[in-house]
């Protein structure tokens, strides 16, 4: 009971705290006046990824639970384009792929690219066939290139929509200055830091406990708990109107949540970090992949029509692979 009660607490003050980091973000980048879409952007993408990053640094580093830390990036993945299915029940004007820009295929589209990659040099690693420069895989400066790449791509593409969100923002907060949410921003981040920190080691206890495999605590329980800020910040962003950030917070935390594999993997001295996982982690990525795929499918065909449970199509799809990836991962996951 001690150990879920941890869990739970890690869970509130990520949770919490992950909306705090949004809204301050979002505050720096309009009073900064520097490019204040492209800011805002790249804030509300790392700072809600930040459970993530600090949680596989922790795994790879103090706690030795490679497995945690990949099960963890790759678990977020699905869990946020899980997070669409729980917005498009939540928005009724209309369907949520009828009103979302188009902007958001190209960041669906370079994010099914990663994700795909991710679990093509798993497979590659766990077969003794991938190139590593030390104890690095190759595919890890790759990947950070690609991110790079794929950012300067979503910013020029969708820059007229974070502009709108980001104007609306202002003026939400005319009050707020500067130097309050530079102090603001940083206690958020500070206490998703301790969490995050403290998480691995839970969810490690938490397996040796149970018996269950930490592939599987870090992909369903981790991933579910540091994915708790995308799923603060897209839930307010929705209640505010704001459709297209929320969607775009998503797609573009399941970006840098790739880049964050590469980090972990520059960590973890004892070789490349995909060559030292569970091979059921492909699973998760390719499931990633064919929900990536699904959206934008979706983004594309744009239904107008509600069907089973009051969702649309796609949403359905998306609902069906999740509950799917879950059942693979209780029976067959290490």
């Amino acid at each position: 009971m001690l150990l879920w009660l941890q869990l739970l607490i890690c869970l509130a003050v990520i949770g919490y705290a992950g909306y705090f980091l949004s809204r301050y973000g979002d505050i720096i980048a309009e009073k900064t006046g520097m490019s204040a879409s492209w800011v805002g952007l790249i804030l509300l993408s790392t700072a809600t990824s930040l459970p993530e990053l600090v949680t596989g640094i922790s795994a790879v580093t103090f706690a030795n639970a490679p497995n945690i830390a990949v099960g963890d990036v790759l678990g977020s993945t699905v869990f946020n384009l899980f997070i669409l299915v729980i917005v498009d029940a939540l928005y009724r004007r209309e369907t949520l792929y009828s009103r979302a820009a188009q902007g958001h295929i190209l960041s669906a589209s370079l994010g099914t690219i990663l994700i795909a990659f991710a679990g093509f040099s798993l497979l590659l690693d766990q077969a003794g066939m991938s190139p590593a420069w030390g104890h690095v895989g190759l595919y890890s400066p790759f990947i950070v290139l690609v991110y790079f790449v794929a950012m300067r791509a979503v910013y020029s593409y969708e820059r007229r929509t974070l502009s709108e969100y980001t104007e609306v923002s202002a003026e939400r907060y005319p009050d707020v200055m500067l130097g309050s949410a530079v102090k603001g921003y940083a206690l958020a981040a500070t206490a998703v830091v301790i969490a995050g920190s403290w998480l691995p080691f839970i969810a490690k206890d938490i397996s040796d406990l149970m018996g269950w495999g930490q592939s599987f605590v870090g992909t369903l329980l981790v991933a579910a708990v540091t994915s708790a800020p995308e799923a603060a910040v897209t839930i307010s962003a929705l209640r505010i109107g704001a459709l297209d950030m929320a969607i775009a917070n998503l797609l573009g935390s399941n970006l840098f949540d790739i880049v964050i594999l590469s980090v972990d993997d520059v960590l973890y001295t004892k070789g490349p970090l995909l060559a030292h996982v569970d091979t059921s982690h492909a699973l998760t990525a390719f499931t990633a992949v064919m929900m990536s795929a699904l959206v934008t499918a979706g983004f594309i065909f744009r239904p107008q029509r509600r069907s089973v449970l009051g969702l649309t199509w796609v949403s359905l799809g998306l609902f069906l692979l999740y509950i799917l990836n879950t059942w693979i991962l209780i029976h067959h996951g290490q």
